[in-house]
């Protein structure tokens, strides 16, 4: 509250009158205290994006050569094994940059029309794996669910994170609920509190009956790199996350608890006006197909560019490269039997990835573009979502995810 008040005197300087007034400024310092934390959040942000793309430069290089070596030594039970564990290590690595980029918000998310019931369902024996046999798990599905769009993979994600966290938060064992729900937050100062828009909201929530997390530190939770688990058995990262994916979904995770008493996430996304059949979408892995055409590779770290010039001339195909964006319009110029333009986004010498597809495909219409990247910027992604059209790889990616979006491409063309 804000007290203020004044003196009215007469003319001989005899105080005769006094107003004065009051004023709730809850409100206000809760409003405060919102875009304080959500420019903070947003500065950490850019920091962590930057540094996630570089990452992902070299963990690129060295995750698809490690491959190589260890298909190589496949005979040699010792080298073999030492193979595998860098492989191992690398992709830890990458799980982490993209950690990192979840929470910058700077991830290419493909959202898909989804029944978060579906979803939840088709996880429940992941999660009973996931969890010992001294928890109790539970589910709470409301009917009639409304659909929202989320990028069912980044979602799944999510979700485990939020499991393996309340396993870690009962180690002698308790109660884990996943609920969902529809919740309007029609009133403007409602939706307020929550930080979001007014409007029709799904929500998915995750409660335990764990230790619970102490009011000084709940406003952290949500940081990169705060944790507190024990040295050695987290990384920071899973909460901060599952923030990151929310916020870039155009929705919001809350986190609610106290000491003893549990603790409960909800993850609020906007309700989905489309009216198509919502769906999950499920991802299957084969051997990696091969090619022959040729491909133009655009790729200004050369490090990585001499990495996937290797690996497509491993997987058959007949390979053209360059660093930037205006000698890459002159050798098509030079080659126009090139089937696939594979091009980096961020790029020196004036174009960038998606000016030079722009540019490169009003000259050849018939040219397929696969766009890679460690960090998308806003090139190709907006709002959060690829634009329509995009093919993206995502940086680092190994032998099979580069060889198998090489043919989903080249044979969309056909």
């Amino acid at each position: 509250m804000v007290d203020r008040g004044f003196v009215l005197r007469n003319q001989n300087g005899k105080a005769t009158r006094m107003l004065g007034s009051m004023m709730d400024i809850t409100e206000q310092r809760e409003l405060t205290h919102l875009l304080a934390q959500a420019q903070k959040m947003d500065a950490i942000g850019h920091l962590t994006g930057g540094v996630a793309h570089d990452f992902n430069n070299l963990l690129t290089v060295i995750l698809g050569n490690t491959e190589l070596i260890h298909e190589l030594v496949e005979n040699n039970e010792e080298l073999s094994g030492l193979a595998a564990m860098t492989v191992s290590a690398a992709k830890r690595g990458a799980e982490l940059t993209q950690r990192l980029l979840a929470f910058a918000r700077r991830q290419a998310l493909e959202p898909k029309l989804l029944n978060l019931n579906q979803l939840v369902s088709e996880m429940e024996s992941l999660f009973r794996r996931t969890l010992s046999e001294t928890i109790d798990l539970r589910f709470i599905l409301t009917d009639e669910l409304w659909a929202c769009e989320a990028d069912p993979h980044q979602l799944e994600s999510a979700l485990l994170n939020l499991i393996i966290n309340a396993r870690d938060a009962m180690p002698q064992g308790g109660r884990l609920t996943v609920e969902t729900d529809n919740v309007s937050l029609e009133e403007k100062s409602r939706a307020a509190a929550f930080d979001l828009p007014t409007g029709k909201y799904v929500v998915l929530s995750v409660s335990d009956t764990g230790h619970g997390i102490s009011a000084d530190v709940l406003n952290q939770v949500f940081e990169p790199f705060f944790t507190t688990k024990p040295p050695g058995k987290g990384t920071g990262l899973g909460l901060s996350m599952v923030y990151g994916f929310l916020k870039q979904s155009g929705g919001q995770a809350k986190i609610y608890s106290e000491p003893g008493e549990g603790t409960t996430v909800k993850l609020y996304f906007p309700r989905s006006q489309t009216r198509e059949t919502p769906r999950v979408f499920e991802q299957h892995h084969t051997v990696a197909p091969r090619g022959t055409e040729t491909i133009l590779v655009v790729e200004d770290d050369e490090l990585v560019r001499t990495h996937v010039v290797s690996l497509l001339t491993g997987l058959g195909y007949r390979v053209i490269e360059t660093t930037n964006g205006p000698d890459a319009l002159i050798k098509l110029q030079q080659h126009p039997e090139t089937a696939l333009l594979f091009t980096d986004i961020i790029m020196p010498g004036g174009l960038n990835g998606r000016q030079l597809a722009d540019t490169a495909l009003a000259r050849y219409p018939r040219l397929r573009v696969l766009y890679t990247s460690g960090y998308t910027e806003n090139a190709i992604v907006h709002h959060g979502r690829l634009d329509p059209g995009i093919a993206l790889l995502g940086k680092p990616y190994t032998r099979q995810a580069l060889a198998h979006k090489l043919r989903a491409v080249l044979e969309h063309a056909q």
